[in-house]
Parts: structure tokens; sequence; C-alpha cells
């Protein structure tokens, strides 16, 4: 692949991405949105994380395991009892990435 290219390439992909972003702020930029409306965006960033979140947690070689030897299901119990206290996604992560070091340290559900 030639400089211009690649170039070319990458102007496409800026646009490709900027499109979907640009598009909804010029068509409801001068519009009210409605409460209701307002409530469902809200729950998006949610279901997109539990999305990405589930199958990690949830699945070990594409089937469902839910044994107490998986060590995410482990110590996905504890992280999310942080996560609703304290409401602080610093504090989840870093409880998370404890727990999972510390049970792999120690061997402990591997």
């Amino acid at each position: 692949m030639s400089f211009f290219e690649g170039f070319f390439l990458l102007g496409v992909m800026m646009i490709g991405v900027l499109i979907p972003r640009l598009l909804p702020m010029g068509l409801l930029a001068k519009r009210t949105i409605g409460k209701n409306f307002q409530i469902w965006l809200s729950f998006i960033p949610v279901a997109i994380l539990s999305a990405l979140l589930a199958p990690e947690i949830f699945m070990k070689n594409g089937e469902l395991f839910l044994a107490q030897q998986n060590l995410f299901l482990m110590a996905f119990v504890p992280v999310l009892i942080v996560a609703y206290f304290t409401k602080s996604l610093f504090a989840t992560l870093l409880v998370g990435m404890v727990i999972v070091a510390a049970m792999r340290y120690f061997h402990i559900f591997v």
C-alpha cells in the first residue's frame, strides 16, 4: 500500500466514524428531546458495557461456565458490591484487578 492509498483510507475511515456522530447532533440540535427519550438514552452505555462484559464473566470457550472454577465469576461478586456502594469506576476497577491478580497469584480458582 502506498502512502497516498493509506492516507486516502485513513480519510475515508475518519469520515465513516464522524458521520454517525455528527448526523444526530445536526438533526437534533434545534429540537427538544422528550424526557422519556432522554431516560431511554441514559441506559445505552450500561447496556453496551453489559453486552461486552457478560460473555467474559459467564462464558468460557463459547459455552456457559458457572462453575466455582470460573475466576471472573468469583471476582464479579465482590466487584459488584464495591460498585454498588462506592459508585466509583476507579474503585471498582481497582478492586477487580486486585482480586483477579490475587486469585491468579495464589492459584485460587485457576
